[in-house]
């Protein structure tokens, strides 16, 4: 084998930074693997518009199987997006005993076990270090870094828009409608900001980081999801007043061999490490049992920052070329998946009320409280002038999940509450 030959699916933002770094870095890129590495072809939508960085013109296709089919190539890199159509491209490339590298969250959120499976089957690899997280090497520390330990939780900010959105509410005091005009301007939010601000985008990644640290197969349906699209300003002072950050987190915790896995907007102790990670950063904390406390921390998107981590990949993938090993180095799902009940999921909580502002209300609520078993960690009551209802402030000792639910049902029999105005998780 003379170079190494690359199919690109997909010219968009990754996919020129890809070709930047491997024209760019052929020296070390050669210096790691021994051989060139060459773009070979490219699958553009439309062949007449002009590129942000130069490639031959009979290296460009608008025809997929142009790329899949190409006896030549020996690595495909995805970068196109989409799902159903693409799974299937990426099927009939492992098929044909090509290797894979993609930076499609969803495709393999949805699908990861079905094309890991399908590469196993043809000895290839397929590498998706991209689609979690940008430039964080977070994929392959998990399958890697982690092998001789034991995860026990993975908590992390995993979307950079809502992490800006809720950034600047906490720094500026703005409004998350202005926000949000704001992020679309600068182009950290799609026109439809819906994936991202309702947490469907972080709960592909932590479907995908759930997998690989619990060696379990968990579905995008598992993951319990809830958005930013609520959180008001008034949360926002009284998380910062509280010492806490509000903070959009996707966390999955194992405990007793079953596993939880949320996404929602969460208080962080404003000592805690993830509090401090602002603007569109990513950061993913792990526990394991015997490392302890780790972090992994950096830019979560942009062109060359994901670029990277598909070129580090596809290192991976040349490397194995080289040493026969292609399709033996993938993580292994071999657990049965064993999801917690609401008994079993334990939490602190916050909970913003608006109540009747008269003598007694207090203790209606503590009472219900009592009944159901959770403890207060502590009770704040005030009035607030822009409300002619009094406001309590209440912050949990861990309680469980279904034990907070009966607490919510029975709040709302209550005629001394107004509006149950908000409930957060509280972590750190």
């Amino acid at each position: 084998m003379e170079a190494v030959n690359i199919g690109l699916l997909g010219f968009g933002t990754v996919g020129t930074g890809v070709v930047r770094i491997v024209e760019n870095h052929q020296d070390d890129l050669r210096s790691q693997v021994g051989l060139p590495i060459r773009i070979a072809k490219v699958l553009v939508r439309d062949l007449d518009k002009p590129r942000g960085v130069s490639v031959a013109e009979d290296k460009l296709t608008d025809d997929p199987y142009a790329v899949i089919d190409d006896p030549s190539i020996h690595v495909i890199i995805e970068v196109m997006g989409g799902v159903a159509r693409t799974k299937q491209y990426l099927l009939d490339a492992l098929a044909r005993g090509k290797h894979v590298v993609t930076a499609n969250k969803d495709l393999m959120a949805l699908h990861g076990p079905e094309l890991m499976e399908q590469a196993r089957r043809y000895k290839c690899d397929i590498m998706y270090e991209a689609s979690v997280a940008g430039g964080i090497p977070i994929i392959r520390t998990l399958i890697d870094g982690f092998s001789s330990d034991r995860i026990t939780k993975i908590m992390g900010i995993v979307n950079g828009t809502t992490n800006y959105i809720l950034s600047k509410m906490t720094e500026e005091g703005a409004s998350y409608l202005d926000v949000l005009g704001e992020a679309k301007q600068l182009g950290y939010a799609e026109s439809d900001p819906t994936s991202d601000v309702e947490g469907m985008d972080a709960a592909r990644k932590m479907t995908i980081l759930s997998t690989l640290g619990f060696r379990t197969e968990v579905e995008l349906a598992d993951v319990s999801t809830r958005g930013i699209s609520s959180v008001t300003l008034e949360d926002i002072r009284y998380a910062k007043r509280l010492g806490y950050a509000l903070k959009l987190l996707g966390i999955a915790e194992r405990q007793d061999e079953h596993i939880s896995i949320t996404v929602e907007p969460t208080m962080v102790k404003h000592t805690h490490p993830l509090a401090s990670v602002g603007g569109v950063f990513n950061a993913v904390y792990v526990y394991g049992e015997a490392v302890g406390e780790t972090m992994f921390y950096g830019p979560g998107a942009g062109e060359l920052p994901t670029a990277t981590s598909v070129v580090a990949d596809l290192v991976a993938v040349v490397k194995n070329l080289r040493l026969g090993v292609n399709g033996l180095h993938s993580s292994t799902v071999y657990k049965p998946k064993k999801l917690k009940s609401d008994e079993q999921i334990s939490n602190k909580y916050f909970l913003l009320l608006h109540v009747e502002d008269r003598a007694g209300v207090l203790s209606q609520i503590t009472q219900i409280f009592a009944d159901h078993e959770v403890s207060l960690e502590s009770v704040l009551q005030q009035p607030n002038p822009s409300n002619p209802k009094a406001e309590i402030i209440i912050i949990t000792h861990d309680a469980n999940l279904a034990a907070m639910k009966r607490v919510l049902a029975a709040f709302e029999s209550l005629d001394v509450i107004q509006t149950v105005q908000s409930v957060y998780r509280v972590e750190g």
